[in-house]
């Protein structure tokens, strides 16, 4: 008898990209909190998240290559937030500028 998953068992893949598109959902709710303390805890879940898909060979190279890119990118924000260093979206540092603030 031949040991096989049922059609509806879901793959390895299909729960990779379900993992992608909930790391999508876990960014816009990082751009929709304003504490710090859950703003850090997102980015420590975006950035496991991002080493998880970045290990996952349905992607293809160049996607797991930018999933380490933003790995990397997210481990820093949550480091200074950490910190406590105030983080500023590339709009919000352009805004600053401008207004010379």
């Amino acid at each position: 008898m031949m040991d096989v998953a049922p059609l509806s068992a879901p793959t390895l893949e299909a729960a990779s990209r379900a993992l992608w598109l909930a790391t999508l959902s876990l960014m816009t709710a990082f751009l929709q909190t304003q504490a710090p303390a859950h703003r850090y805890l997102l980015a420590r879940r975006i950035a496991r998240n991002f080493e998880t898909l970045r290990a996952q060979e349905c992607f293809t190279a160049d996607c797991r290559r930018r999933f380490g890119k933003l790995e990397a990118r997210w481990h820093q924000q949550a480091e200074r937030l950490r910190e406590g260093e105030p983080v500023r979206s590339p709009w919000q540092q352009v805004l600053r500028r401008l207004l010379g603030s």
